[in-house]
């Protein structure tokens, strides 16, 4: 029963860190004035090309469409990397330093997010210059810290 637990409270924990990611970027969008990425919607609407699942022949309500489903893929990596996080605490019994395990849950998010884009071809992480990959990594970051704090917190409190 106890991996069912650490499941729940590992996807738990990765909506937990979503929504500092979410929080950290928007932050980051007000101070620096910068825009909303087109990515999340772009892989929705490449995604849905490749299930065959129409999104609408009107081109605003595939497009709105693609606005509302780009944001829950982010939300789904997020969870699904909290997830498997609590699965690794699972089989892994012995402490992990909160820094070490911060940092490898933010860069397993900070993959689960960009390798489908990069496969789809919407993106070259090669080309995005220091500022894109500092506008990635920090939000990523700030998710492995707040999943992983709020998963040892639900953990230790059982």
């Amino acid at each position: 029963m106890g991996i069912y637990r650490d499941m729940a409270a590992g996807a738990v924990a990765g909506a937990a860190g979503t929504t500092v990611l979410n929080t950290i970027t928007y932050l980051d969008m007000a101070v620096r004035g910068r825009p909303a990425s087109s990515l999340p919607e772009q892989a929705a609407g490449a995604v849905s090309e490749r299930l065959h699942v129409g999104l609408g022949e009107e081109e605003d309500a595939r497009s709105n469409r693609e606005q509302g489903l780009g944001p829950m893929l982010g939300i789904l990596t997020g969870v699904g990397v909290g997830l498997a996080y609590g699965l690794f605490r699972h089989a892994v019994r012995r402490r992990v330093s909160l820094p070490a395990a911060a940092t490898g849950v933010g860069v397993a998010a900070a993959v689960a997010g960009s390798a489908p884009m990069t496969a789809l071809g919407l993106t070259d992480p090669r080309e995005w210059g220091v500022s894109g990959w500092m506008a990635d990594l920090v939000p990523h970051l700030g998710y492995g810290l707040a999943t992983v704090a709020a998963f040892e917190l639900t953990r230790n409190h059982r």
